[in-house]
């Protein structure tokens, strides 16, 4: 089991405390440091950087989209998983944008923080199913919009199973195709979409109806 060093940055100290504590009772959980506001968080990466930030996004001074664009930009080794209390588009759109590689809400189980820190450990973006539903709700009121065309059916099924959060192994045994082939098709869906990680993947996705829910 990877051991995980995370960084909670969120400018309420009593939300801070409640998170630690149980992410303190996670077996692979080492180390845990805590940020009030975005410059805070900033300035202890330049001494310590760890695996995953949970990131608030409505802090004073620099809020966390600002504060997640710098941190991918200065350590993009580092993934973030925003924390909000709103599933607006602005937030979750904004946060994708800038480079997080998961969006779950505050008033989420613990076993959901739990699950998005395991999956974007392991190199997959998470949102949880509330962000999903608000960004295909969305998607739905907009007239005209169409799936997109580059991607053949393959593809298009390849990049659904990696927007709900399936290794490339996964997919291969859900569709019956070697690893192999999943690692390909998933070069050639960033190719077409000219996108470069998972969670552009996942914009994309779903600005063109590719994810039904």
């Amino acid at each position: 089991m990877k051991k995980l060093k995370i960084c909670l940055v969120d400018d309420h100290q009593l939300f801070r405390e409640g998170i630690r504590l149980l992410l303190e009772r996670m077996e692979n959980i080492i180390e845990i440091r805590e940020a009030d506001n975005g410059a805070s968080c900033l300035n202890l990466l330049k001494s310590w950087q760890p695996n995953i930030i949970l990131m608030d996004i409505e802090m004073d001074g620099i809020n966390g989209i600002e504060t997640t664009i710098r941190v991918k930009e200065q350590y993009p080794d580092v993934d973030v998983i925003a924390l909000s209390m709103y599933a607006g588009e602005d937030y979750y759109s904004s946060m994708i944008e800038a480079g997080a590689s998961g969006f779950i809400l505050k008033n989420s189980r613990f076993e959901e923080v739990k699950q998005a820190i395991k999956t974007v450990s392991e190199g997959h973006s998470y949102f949880s199913s509330d962000i999903m539903d608000a960004m295909v709700n969305k998607l739905y009121k907009k007239p005209g919009q169409k799936p997109g065309s580059k991607l053949s059916k393959r593809e298009t099924e390849v990049l659904y199973l990696i927007c709900k959060g399936l290794s490339n192994q996964e997919i291969g045994n859900k569709l019956y195709i070697s690893k192999r082939t999943v690692d390909k098709h998933r070069e050639n869906i960033l190719i077409k979409t000219g996108t470069n990680n998972t969670a552009g993947l996942v914009m994309y996705a779903i600005k063109h109806g590719i994810v039904n829910i």
